[in-house]
């Protein structure tokens, strides 16, 4: 591929990206009011957010915990946010014991409890494990929030809250995935 062909290439991702966004941005954006509401009533109440997903999904869990443990854009006092996507030792222990699709499920029954908030991201909306996870979520007392690509699948039917991008493309679901969690993390810092 020559030197303009990649810079066309370069353009049509952005340019593509730029759409996704702006479909994303004259839909209904309720959905993430929503979810900050239940990250702030969590919060409030003494509670948590618990936050998983698989790959991409996966590095936006711990991404954003990183952004509510941490800092987002000024200082304030901690947000207690887990992703359970990062302890290797249990992911691998349960997949083992249990199964692959069991991995959030076992987490969420140890860690989560009524008052906290699960966060399940999927850009496809139909991971087993994700699905399991809010399940055991909702079994426990939790508040789902789900984020999804597509047509949000069975993960973003059966959540509380569903923020969805749909969308076909996992890579431009994922860009606005974060975009939208990063607003949240900025209302959240507002709020505070």
């Amino acid at each position: 591929m020559a030197g303009r062909e990649r810079l066309a290439r370069v353009e049509a991702v952005l340019d593509e990206a730029v759409r996704v966004h702006g479909e994303v941005r004259r839909g209904d954006l309720t959905p993430v009011v929503q979810a900050v509401d239940a990250l702030q009533a969590a919060f409030a109440g003494g509670g948590k957010v618990l936050v998983f997903g698989n790959g991409g999904s996966a590095a936006d869990a711990q991404h954003f915990a990183a952004e509510l443990v941490g800092r987002f854009q000024k200082d304030r006092r901690a947000c207690a946010a887990l992703a359970l996507t990062t302890d290797t030792s249990v992911l691998s222990a349960v997949a083992n014991d249990t199964g692959y699709d069991r991995v959030f499920a076992r987490q969420i029954e140890a860690l989560g409890a009524p008052g906290d908030v699960a966060l399940g991201i999927s850009t496809s909306g139909a991971s087993p494990n994700v699905l399991e996870g809010m399940a055991a979520a909702r079994a426990r007392g939790l508040r789902t929030v789900a984020m999804t690509g597509r047509d949000g699948g069975p993960l973003g039917r059966s959540a509380d809250v569903h923020v969805n991008v749909p969308h076909a493309s996992a890579a431009r679901v994922q860009e606005v995935q974060r975009t939208l969690l990063h607003a949240i993390c900025e209302l959240i810092e507002d709020s505070l």
